[in-house]
């Protein structure tokens, strides 16, 4: 666990050892650069079943979990261990190409190919439920009036989404000095909740997707949704905008793979990925963990993906996390 006060948030990564991982043979992988239980993990476990299930690949998909850096780990290790692997896919989210867009990962964008967007995670802002946070309003005023008393976390580093779309929230509500707030970075939404409910962490910026169960449970209050109408399979959530604060935070959900992998390799998953998503078995999956099914393929989602980096790029500017 990383501490991080916005006023540094010039973090550079230092990858001290690569992580090797054996390719293999001949089953197709998915990577999930997280620990179990988050959203990466469910991307990959979620479409390697149904790829096996619709027969799309041959047996059963090998599923890998890879922690570290926010994706940077893994991004090193397919860059330079298996840039042309066809049967490896990866999981990635506009979690990573913020932190692409902000210099964190040791590769450019262009050292991957990027397959396609199956559905979009709505951004959420949560307490305990024991917390005595019990609005939005509330949170904001505290925010505003007194920044340095809360402790604020989620699964991507200093100015990385959940970060920024927590700051951008606080902005809304007055707060001007966006570097005052304090911020914990873990590697998955989970995590961070659980250091929450026991007491370390007053306030989780992450994903609905990443933390369904804690609030289907009802350890955890969900304060607000940031998207444009309540989550379908939440609708009782209310969203920021109808708490008169007008901030969205959509982080959509996809795969990458090398940047070596040939044109018809390329071709053949975005086919087997679009036909995937129309299946009733993704359908009922994304919108039962609380996405927004969104198909977005091929050269399509290669464009918006650089387009993306651009925006998060001076969206970090703009609040101050880069320069």
């Amino acid at each position: 666990m990383k501490i991080f006060n916005t006023t540094s948030a010039a973090v550079g990564l230092a990858m001290t050892a690569m992580v090797t991982v054996a390719a293999p043979a001949s089953a197709t992988e998915c990577i999930a650069p997280s620990n179990p239980g988050g959203g990466w993990d469910f991307t990959c476990r979620t479409i390697g079943r149904i790829l096996s299930d619709l027969d799309l690949v041959e047996g059963n998909v090998q599923i890998t979990n890879m922690p570290g850096g926010v994706g940077a780990v893994t991004y090193a290790m397919v860059a330079n261990e298996r840039p042309g692997d066809a049967d490896l896919i990866v999981a990635t989210s506009t979690v990573g190409i913020t932190q692409i867009a902000q210099g964190r990962y040791p590769a450019p964008i262009d050292a991957m190919r990027y397959l396609a967007m199956l559905g979009a995670d709505v951004g959420v802002i949560a307490v305990d439920d024991e917390s005595p946070i019990e609005s939005l309003a509330q949170l904001t005023e505290m925010m505003a009036a007194d920044p340095g008393s809360l402790v604020t976390a989620g699964s991507s580093g200093a100015g990385g989404w959940d970060h920024i779309r927590l700051l951008m929230v606080a902005r809304e509500g007055g707060l001007e000095n966006l570097g005052d707030l304090r911020w914990v970075q873990f590697d998955g939404g989970t995590d961070a909740v659980t250091q929450m409910m026991g007491g370390q962490i007053d306030v989780v910026s992450t994903d609905m997707g990443e933390i369904a169960g804690f609030v289907e449970s009802g350890d955890i209050r969900i304060l607000a949704a940031l998207s444009d109408e309540p989550i379908p399979a939440f609708p009782d959530i209310p969203t920021a905008i109808s708490q008169g604060i007008d901030v969205t935070g959509y982080n959509w959900r996809g795969l990458y793979t090398g940047g070596d992998v040939s044109d018809e390799d390329y071709a053949a998953w975005v086919e087997r990925l679009e036909t995937l998503y129309n299946s009733e078995n993704w359908q009922t999956a994304a919108v039962e963990f609380g996405l927004v099914p969104i198909w977005r393929g091929g050269d399509d989602f290669e464009a918006y993906v650089r387009e993306q980096e651009e925006v998060m790029a001076q969206i970090s500017r703009d609040i101050g996390i880069i320069e």
